[in-house]
């Protein structure tokens, strides 16, 4: 166990979620199988459910948080058929809501709910705000020349990890429209790779869900 004033020489964070969670039951991840929407990561933390958003929520909350977590076009048409629905109490219940209210979209791969179902989870357990307090820590805790590496698995995990890392490693993070800097910003961390780094095509062959990970590496700088 770390002491207070230990340094790390390296630090991963993989910001997937559990294959156990995702196949097994009591979770409510999945629509491959009928569960209650629950959706917690701990099922005993005294947070909101995805049911509780689900049958409570505003339709303009909805709308927001499928635009904002989940990324879906069709969010004000999604949201509305929740609320002529309600109540909604399990997993296979609201992704055919879903279903009937988005449609299938040519050349779309996945089933329609999959970004509703990503919406949910991610406001379920805070996971982008939880994921700026951990990227912080991380680099609070590496020794000059340690390095971060972190995995992300959609886009807006990756946005958070660049920009937060984009901001760590400039020398001014005034606006643009400043003549002239004065935020005295002293960058923490250099980029190792500005570009992702993805996984092979026999990493893919070997664990299909690696299909959309994507790694961003940054090196802490001397105090």
């Amino acid at each position: 166990m770390l002491g207070s004033e230990a340094r790390a020489d390296g630090v991963l964070l993989d910001l997937g979620i559990s294959s156990r969670q995702v196949d097994g039951s009591g979770f409510g991840f999945s629509f491959q199988q009928d569960e209650p929407l629950d959706m917690r990561f701990n099922p005993e933390a005294d947070i909101p459910t995805a049911a509780d958003i689900v049958n409570t929520w505003s339709r303009e909350g909805l709308v927001a948080v499928l635009r904002e977590y989940g990324e879906e076009p069709r969010a004000g048409a999604i949201a509305s058929a929740i609320v002529r629905q309600r109540p909604i109490s399990s997993t296979v219940q609201l992704a055919s809501v879903v279903a009937g209210a988005a449609g299938r979209q040519s050349g779309r791969r996945t089933h329609p709910a999959t970004r509703t179902f990503q919406a949910l989870r991610i406001a379920v357990n805070d996971e982008l705000n939880t994921l700026t307090t951990g990227l912080q820590a991380a680099v609070d805790l590496l020794a000059p020349s340690g390095r971060l590496a972190v995995i992300s698995y959609h886009s807006l995990e990756d946005r958070r990890v660049k920009t937060f890392l984009a901001r760590e490693a400039a020398q001014c993070i005034c606006p643009p429209r400043l003549p002239v800097c004065v935020c005295q910003h002293q960058p923490r961390v250099s980029l190792v790779n500005r570009r992702i780094i993805r996984p092979s095509a026999g990493e893919i062959a070997e664990n299909p869900r690696s299909r959309s990970a994507r790694m961003r590496v940054a090196q802490r700088l001397a105090e």
